[in-house]
């Protein structure tokens, strides 16, 4: 079952691949107008949502031990944007944050974000690290 599952997956997506290429292809040909491009780009975004979506859910279906893993996984992501939005903070000004055009609230979520992008690249590099070092000793 989840091996035809794979080869009808691989084969939409092959399918997907074909179509934005051509599309690509017409597009930069001046044959397709911007706005069916864009189009088809927000269909591509919704396709890899629900993917995205789904094929958790599938997995947890034919795997359903794998919950206390993802639930632990989520937990650790919450954490992490937790401690990333009290270290942030707005360090622009008022004149500035007028210039720019956005609320103090605003930067301080801009800030979380460049933390939390900081702190789960240093904790995959860990990892990475953690992960080869113990190759080693094997």
């Amino acid at each position: 079952m989840a091996n035809k599952l794979s080869k009808i997956v691989s084969w939409v997506l092959y399918a997907l691949l074909a179509v934005s290429a051509l599309l690509t292809i017409l597009f930069y040909t001046n044959n397709l107008d911007s706005a069916s491009f864009i189009q088809w780009g927000i269909i591509l975004v919704i396709a890899a949502a629900v993917i995205a979506i789904a094929s958790p859910v599938y997995g947890f279906i034919l795997n359903p031990g794998n919950i206390v893993k993802m639930l632990i996984s989520i937990g650790i992501v919450a954490v992490i944007a937790v401690i990333s939005y009290s270290l942030a903070g707005n360090t622009f000004s008022d004149l500035r944050l007028e210039v720019l055009g956005v609320t103090e609230q605003t930067s301080k979520w801009v800030g979380m974000g460049l933390l939390f992008t900081y702190i789960t690249a240093a904790l995959s590099i860990l990892a990475i690290i953690y992960s080869n070092i113990m190759k080693i000793f094997k």
